[in-house]
């Protein structure tokens, strides 16, 4: 019994350990999976993440596919089939910033400006159209009842000098008077004469044909007007064998010593233009030549048309150069100046939903920093927010491009020449404005839509090695690739994902034709 005993009592022992032994090896399996390694942990202590292969601080993890989703440790991407890659302290920052050697620089043409602070004045670029001054405008009518026998002035538009003949009147109204004066003068009653000279006055008969009869004693029948200025005839209201009555207009002249320029200001401006703001004006018909004024007058109501007030200025034009209707380049500018923070315009890469200014840093470095601009002065861009004073930024190069989608594919392709060391390159070339890449990688599934490759990294884009979709350009497309294949593929970045643009199975020639 004893000897039973002992023995149950070992067995149950042994049973003890085994389960304290498993449940220790099941707990330390369960801990390391999700506790970091000694190295990490002390690293985390101290508020840094410090890769332990490479020694270098680590911002944080992401998804070279989903750039913008971050995470705090290292493992498997929930969007791909990839792990998770580090993004360090060394390699241009958190905000995505890149290192450019100085030979990079050079090759890309790369210049550097400075944030500068001007005073400077509101201006706001406008169209405009010349016109006649119609308060220098001058009428040829007739005072007197009679007929036009000949009109010198035929058509409008014509060009009049200032006493040049505009149309000749015939008036029988003036006949009886003036042979009446003829009579009495010659009977020798000269207060009978002089009231009938007072009574051709009367009847608006000019001083000259007075003058003119007394001194020849002959009956002047036709009444010539002249053009009282030097300028262009708007308006003919009669042709010739018309009657005509006092007060009825024959033909408008308008000057050209002064033009009117009426500027298209749109609505939204409509606060920036009033009387006496200093206008600045160009005619692409006569070259650089400036012409300066001020704004007379902003006429009242909007344009249902195009929603832009009307503003009138008045040119000098006494040597004649500018015309009406004449398109003209306007440039208003404000009569007080103030203070701007400034940038050249090429250094802004806008995208439409935002602006992005390169900053130049430490170490060759640039930092792509979004902004806020404000009004465009000439070249320059007024910047409200953003940078401050005295900071470099890139201002002139071959990546400068206005798009955000090319962006972040510019700015890893500045980060260094390193992607020459990979098994894949980005191809220089540029097609429909979009960067072409190339990969190598092993099929491993094939639909209308897409292929699945498992690519080796593509250092151009900072991928690693992963799986993932590419679309096709058409269904019909890549018929002779199949599952498990090796291959090279090139593609580009659409507006959905990537897209495929060619692929050739290792073997092949890229028409599909065997090696």
């Amino acid at each position: 019994m004893k000897t039973q005993y002992a023995l149950k009592t070992i067995v149950l022992l042994l049973a003890g350990v085994g389960l304290a032994a498993g449940g220790y090896w099941f707990g330390t399996q369960q801990h390391g999976e999700n506790v970091p390694t000694t190295e990490a942990t002390t690293a985390t202590n101290t508020g840094e993440k410090i890769d332990p292969k490479t020694g270098r601080k680590v911002l944080y993890w992401h998804d070279p596919m989903v750039p913008g989703q971050k995470f705090d440790k290292p493992g498997k991407s929930p969007f791909m089939d990839m792990q998770l890659v580090p993004v360090y302290a060394d390699e241009g920052g958190e905000q995505g910033g890149v290192k450019v050697s100085p030979t990079l620089q050079q090759n890309l043409g790369i210049r550097f400006a400075t944030v500068r602070r001007e005073e400077t004045r509101d201006t706001l670029e406008v169209v405009g159209t010349t016109q006649f001054d119609e308060s220098a405008a001058e009428v040829v009518q007739s005072r007197v009842t009679g007929y036009i026998e000949r009109l010198q002035v035929r058509t409008p538009m014509q060009r009049v000098k200032r006493g040049d003949a505009v149309a000749t009147l015939f008036v029988p109204d003036w006949i009886a008077p003036q042979e009446e004066y003829l009579a009495l003068k010659r009977s020798g009653n000269d207060s009978l004469a002089s009231a009938a000279k007072q009574r051709m006055r009367a009847m608006s008969i000019p001083d000259g044909w007075i003058a003119q009869l007394e001194r020849t004693g002959q009956v002047q029948r036709n009444l010539t007007l002249a053009s009282p200025v030097n300028g262009v005839v708007t308006e003919l209201a009669m042709r010739e064998g018309a009657m005509v009555s006092p007060g009825m207009t024959i033909a408008k002249i308008a000057g050209l010593s002064k033009v009117w320029l009426v500027a298209e200001v749109p609505e939204a401006a409509a606060g920036q233009v009033r009387p006496g703001t200093t206008v600045e004006a160009k005619a692409n018909a006569l070259g650089e030549r400036t012409y300066s004024g001020k704004v007379r007058e902003v006429l009242p109501g909007v344009s249902a048309a195009t929603r832009t007030i009307q503003a009138r200025l008045e040119l000098d034009n006494r040597d004649g150069s500018l015309i009406p209707g004449l398109f003209m380049r306007v440039r208003l500018v404000a009569d007080k100046a103030s203070s701007r923070l400034l940038v050249p315009t090429e250094a802004v890469i806008t995208s439409g939903k935002r602006a992005v200014v390169l900053v130049a840093g430490d170490n060759n470095s640039m930092q792509p920093v979004e902004v806020t601009t404000g009004r465009d002065i000439g070249d320059s861009t007024e910047i409200l927010s953003g940078l401050t004073e005295g900071q470099k930024v890139v201002s002139s190069g071959q990546f400068l491009i206005d798009s955000e989608a090319n962006l972040k594919g510019v700015l890893p392709k500045l980060a260094g020449e390193k992607a020459a060391q990979g098994t894949a390159a980005a191809s220089p070339n540029q097609q429909g404005g979009a960067a072409v890449y190339r990969g190598v990688g092993k099929v491993e599934k094939v639909s209308p839509e897409a292929i699945t490759f498992s690519h080796k990294p593509i250092p151009e884009l900072q991928w690693p090695a992963m799986t993932m979709d590419f679309s096709k350009p058409n269904p019909d497309a890549f018929k002779g690739i199949q599952s498990g294949q090796d291959a090279e593929f090139s593609f580009k970045e659409g507006k959905d994902g990537y897209v495929l643009e060619n692929v050739t199975t290792v073997g092949q020639n890229k028409d599909g034709s065997k090696k």
